[in-house]
């Protein structure tokens, strides 16, 4: 099978999309599918980029609203003109596939149209700060692009059932060819079981290690992840909180036992080690994010067994499930449910060693690329 793979970006930087794009595409072509690019179809100096950013700024500073610029449709329709041209130099394409909505939705071809995404935009409305007061034009946009790349599509993949349940609820997209399929993890490690059973083995039992990683303080749940840590230390646990990716923003001094290691970049071989290792030391990955899609850290926690915290919402209960590969707490639950928890656990440590190695059953069985690529490979098959 021969696959089109489109987006306005370059896929195969990794350094887009936090990576996403180029894992799908690398996930895909060891599958043994012929992928041919489509992608950079960005053009951001073009007369109707300047135009739409032009907008952007006037509604910003006139209407005090947000003006999505992605969705404007004479941009998209600039988009799907340049896929068409790229796709009449191919031969025997069987499927314009896509990691996202954005790039199909004016797009007119006879080939068979997929996409694999996280969330609908529906979904994102008044849930990601990004997508709250809108301006009423980009809310009609947005639907509209959604609706129609929809309406074309053959198969409709998402990484969650919160996703895909939007896309059958708000713009009643047939349910037969809407599929879920999870994220896998964006690691470059093949760590088997006595590998994972060694770091497992190797953290202390007298100390709780947690991470935070995530660079959007407020959204990923900082100010829970720092009660926690404070109160666990409180208790008489001894903890440590670390924080990689932003800044912690406290009405207090940084406190000793918060350690700030700032953005580490994973475009670096340095980078990449670095994180392998705070993560691998860590006991949890404490996220407890009030607005999520499928967070993509959850399966790189799991794959060095480290068991997840966050909260039920979006699409994170797809990927975490109690007491399998971590913890799911209400919105309202108070900080003293995550420490008993964690504080029950770490007291009965071979529980918690179970629980960890739970969590690296749970990567290798269903939230690696490999899998999901598998999975992805024979509904497509199954579409055309």
């Amino acid at each position: 099978m021969k696959l089109a793979y489109v987006t306005t970006y370059n896929a195969e930087d990794v350094a887009n999309w936090s990576g996403t794009g180029f894992h799908i595409l690398q996930a895909l072509r060891k599958q043994s599918l012929q992928v041919e690019l489509i992608g950079s179809i960005k053009n951001k100096y073009s007369p109707v980029s300047l135009a739409s950013k032009g907008r952007e700024y006037l509604y910003k500073w006139l209407f005090k609203q947000k003006y999505l610029c992605d969705r404007e449709p004479l941009l998209l329709k600039q988009y799907a003109k340049k896929t068409v041209q790229h796709l009449a130099e191919l031969k025997d394409v069987d499927l314009v596939f896509s990691p996202g909505t954005m790039h199909i939705g004016h797009l007119e071809c006879d080939r068979p149209i997929g996409f694999w995404t996280d969330a609908t935009f529906a979904s994102l409305v008044d849930f990601y700060p990004q997508y709250s007061n809108l301006c009423e034009e980009s809310l009609k946009n947005g639907h509209l692009m959604e609706q129609q790349t929809l309406d074309r599509c053959k198969i409709a993949i998402y990484s969650s059932e919160w996703s895909a349940q939007s896309a059958i609820n708000n713009y009643q997209i047939d349910p037969a060819k809407v599929k879920v399929v999870p994220f896998g993890a964006n690691v470059n490690h093949h760590k088997n079981f006595k590998e994972i059973q060694s770091l497992i083995q190797s953290r202390p039992t007298n100390q709780c290690k947690l991470l935070f990683l995530g660079v959007d303080w407020y959204r990923k749940g900082g100010q829970i992840a720092f009660e926690v840590a404070k109160a666990l230390n409180q208790s008489g646990l001894p903890t440590e909180l670390t924080v990689v990716g932003c800044e912690p923003i406290l009405d207090e001094p940084i406190p000793d036992f918060v350690k700030y290691l700032g953005f580490i970049s994973k475009a670096t071989t340095k980078g990449r080690e670095k994180l392998n290792q705070i993560i691998a030391q860590s006991h949890f990955l404490i996220l407890p994010a009030i607005a999520d899609c499928t967070p993509i850290v959850f399966c790189e926690a799991n794959s060095f067994g480290v068991p997840c915290l966050s909260i039920k919402v979006g699409g994170i209960p797809t990927v975490i499930k109690d007491n399998i590969n971590g913890k799911l707490f209400a919105q309202e639950a108070e900080i003293s449910e995550y420490c008993q928890y964690i504080a029950n656990l770490l007291t009965n440590y071979p529980q918690y060693q179970q629980l960890a190695y739970s969590a690296f059953h749970e990567y290798e069985t269903r939230l690696n690329w490999t899998v999901a690529a598998r999975t992805v490979k024979r509904l497509l098959q199954e579409a055309i």
